[in-house]
């Protein structure tokens, strides 16, 4: 025989279908967004690390100042490598307007610079993205992101290095699938530098004074698997170049084999650290979707008591009960899964995507199935959802079939009602009404807190990255920071030379330490070194926790040697985690000559020693990290925020909700009394909005609290370096506007419901 509760399915469905509705809508986005992500994320990792055989991507690339000659990179090849010829000019760019006039810098009103290659057909290929590859000699391919990012389109007209070029299509080039000008650049920006193609005769037109000769070569038995034997082939390599170079009376201006290669490793190695900002996010939906759970079952039991005391008495078993009240939910959470996954492969997929390719210039990416995508976004959501029902339905099934009849489902004893004091009517009211939904307002707390913490992380990451990029200007040590190849001398007297090594942290956490030799009565450092003494960066000691007196280990990038270094203090230096000692120190610990120095720092430009020059930190390196992050995230900040606004409307209308239907009776009893619905939605609602209005600032200054903890572990693991958490004052009142003026919206709909109540429901339901 069917059994006759499957029939009331449907009913229960159109019955409370709001309710559903909203979770359905609710958990569809949520399994959307994270699916997506994930998929996307994915499948970018993949394509990433299958472009080095697809594109045939170097092995590592160096540059002269000068053409090698063909003994010369015979030679060289004789070491186990095939050489290519990669050339290259960095040429400045402007855009044609139709007006005739140029754009010569940026929206932030820097230069642009681009790299000019010939079209590559051997080694380092392109993937064409758009439009196509230049045919003759007045088309140009530009790299996609940096198009984009300066609003250039296919056919517009552009003026590189004093030539006019049309452009013709978007290429994504293998070897820059990040864009750094020069490979020590702290971080890199799309918008002022990018890469290009031209035709090979174009190429060969371009003047040879100008042009940067570079080779790239890979190894003829294939790129090592181990990183140390890599770094052994490239040592063996470099001397051989080197040795070469001096034969033939030409400088080395750059070695870089691929395990140093930020233009190519720092897009795979960031791409992993997104992903696991989205498992983060997905944890915290799943815990909020186990309480929204919680929340409409118990609500859902609480209103039809007396149905299933009804069908106790008539013989039904708890478990016939338990199966019935789990089903719809169950059913619900796995359709929603389903849906949310199939728009997830589809539209959020691409959103995601589109978030990579904000950041990197990433070649075409195929979707690719993600099983960790599908157990997060539906096999967890379904087990917490069946997990939940059992325990809540289980627990109030326990209770007697009277019980259920009379509609006494609190396990604890009745208590007297609270005496209070001899105020107005309407105040002893409000807070009776208060007083009796106590636990449906805790309720709330803890539902609008989760929801909390998604906007204020959402809100709170653009002011911190402007008040980070502040933070480093004014804690620079020196307006113009200069890297040498050599040790030459300055006219300039105002420079200062200093010292500097890489090295890395020996922990779990694979970060770079720069360690630095200053002087002892230097002019740019803001504190006075004496030998013994060992600074470390605030945002170093900040990550770490470490304090003085602590010591700490670090070790060589490719080598076996390990440091120690015991603390004496710390300094503001916001821009890199760093170490500081005196030049003698630093001589000391590494074992290097007296007089031995890295570069300068130098508040006026150094004319004098550009020809040695190999990097330059100024301001705008600095800024690099902040001003892409805003870029490559900006859009993730606001879809952050508005899922979590959805997030909080859809808890305050479960729980506005749960509190009105469980008053059903009491607003009926006093419309019979005569009061109409504005002055029962005062009675009740302003309660409610009061209550509300505490619950959000206190859960606002929780948020807070537990951000802090929340910020601190995933940016240890997904950021190479630190970004102290700041959080700007206005975030604080926004919040509490932006939280209240969704409940208005909320409180408005359920005083259409308490209007909808009728009179003859306290008359029906009488205890």
């Amino acid at each position: 025989m069917k059994n006759p509760l499957c029939r009331r399915i449907p009913k229960e469905l159109k019955d409370d279908f709001g309710k559903y509705i909203v979770i359905f809508l609710f958990m569809v986005i949520t399994t959307g967004m994270v699916s997506g992500f994930l998929v996307a994320g994915e499948s970018m990792k993949q394509t990433y690390d299958q472009s080095f055989d697809k594109y045939s991507v170097e092995d590592g690339h160096f540059a002269l100042n000068s053409e090698a000659s063909d003994d010369m990179k015979k030679a060289i090849e004789d070491e186990g490598v095939t050489l290519y010829d990669m050339p290259y000019y960095d040429l400045d760019m402007s855009i044609k307007k139709s007006d005739g006039k140029t754009d010569n810098t940026s929206a932030d009103g820097e230069s642009r610079t681009l790299r000019i290659f010939e079209v590559r057909h051997e080694v380092n290929k392109m993937c064409t993205m758009k439009g196509s590859l230049p045919d003759s000699d007045d088309e140009l391919a530009i790299d996609r992101m940096f198009a984009e990012n300066n609003d250039i389109e296919i056919g517009d007209e552009l003026e590189v290095g004093g030539r006019d070029y049309k452009v013709c299509g978007y290429v994504a080039l293998s070897d820059y699938s990040t864009m750094f000008q020069n490979n020590n650049d702290t971080m890199f920006d799309a918008t002022i530098f990018g890469v290009a193609v031209v035709t090979g005769a174009e190429f060969d037109r371009l003047p040879e004074n100008g042009r940067e000769w570079s080779y790239a070569w890979k190894y003829n038995d294939g790129m090592p698997d181990d990183e140390k034997e890599e770094k052994k082939l490239a040592d063996d390599l470099l001397k051989t170049v080197y040795t070469q170079a001096m034969m033939n009376g030409i400088t080395v201006d750059t070695f870089i084999p691929r395990y140093q290669n930020q233009a190519i490793n720092f897009t795979g190695e960031d791409i992993g650290s997104d992903t696991e900002m989205m498992k983060w996010f997905e944890y915290i939906v799943i815990v909020i979707l186990a309480f929204i759970f919680a929340v409409t079952i118990s609500n859902t039991l609480t209103k039809e008591a007396s149905v299933i005391g009804t069908l106790r008495a008539s013989g039904y078993t708890k478990w016939e009960l338990l199966i019935h009240y789990i089903l719809l939910p169950v059913i619900v959470t796995f359709v929603a899964s389903i849906v949310g996954n199939i728009l997830g492969y589809t539209c959020f997929k691409d959103m995601g995507a589109q978030l990579y390719y904000d950041s990197y210039s990433l070649t075409k990416y195929e979707t690719i199935w993600n099983a960790d995508a599908f157990v997060l976004t539906t096999v967890i959501p379904l087990i917490i959802m069946l997990v939940v029902n059992l325990l809540v339905v289980n627990n109030k099934l326990k209770l007697s079939p009277l019980r259920f009849l009379r509609h006494d489902l609190s396990r604890s004893r009745r208590k007297k009602a609270v005496k209070l004091p001899h105020w107005k009517f309407m105040t002893r009211f409000k807070t009776r009404v208060i007083l009796q939904n106590i636990p449906g307002y805790v309720v709330m707390l803890i539902g609008i807190y989760f929801a909390q913490i998604l906007m204020m992380f959402g809100l709170m990451l653009n002011p911190l990255l402007e008040h980070y990029q502040d933070d480093v200007l004014d804690n620079m040590l020196a307006a113009h920071q200069y890297v040498l190849d050599s040790q030459v001398e300055t006219s300039v007297d105002s420079a200062e030379t200093y010292c500097v090594k890489t090295l890395k942290t020996t922990g779990d956490i694979d970060d770079e330490i720069m360690v630095y030799g200053i002087h002892e009565d230097s002019r740019y450092f803001p504190r006075k070194l004496k030998d013994g003494d060992v600074l470390v960066s605030d945002g170093y000691a900040d990550k770490y926790g470490l304090s003085d007196g602590d010591e700490i280990k670090l070790k060589e990038n490719y080598g076996d040697d390990i440091y120690k270094f015991k603390l004496t203090g710390s300094v503001k230096y916001p821009s890199t985690l760093a170490i500081f000692m005196t030049e003698d120190d630093f001589r000391q610990t590494f074992g290097l000559d007296e007089g031995y120095f890295t570069g300068y720092f130098s508040d006026e430009e150094l004319t004098d020693i550009s020809g040695h020059v190999v990097s330059e930190i100024t301001k705008d390196d600095l800024i690099k990290v902040s001003r892409q992050l805003k870029k490559s995230m900006g859009s993730m900040f606001y879809i952050v925020i508005a899922f979590s606004l959805l997030m909080f409307m859809l808890l305050v209308y479960l729980l506005t909700k749960l509190i009105v239907e469980r008053n059903t009776i009491s607003i009926s009893m006093v419309k019979i009394l005569g009061y109409d619905g504005r002055e029962i939605g005062k009675l009740y609602l302003s309660s409610t909005t009061i209550m509300v209005a505490v619950v959000t600032v206190i859960d606002i200054l929780l948020s807070y609290v537990s951000l802090k903890v929340i910020y601190r572990a995933m940016l240890t693991e997904m950021l190479s370096g630190w970004l102290p958490i700041y959080m700007a004052p206005w975030i604080f009142p926004l919040m509490f506007v932006l939280s209240f003026a969704c409940y208005l919206v909320i409180a408005l709909m359920q005083m259409k419901k308490i209007k909808k109540i009728p009179m003859d429901e306290a008359l029906k339901n009488v205890e």
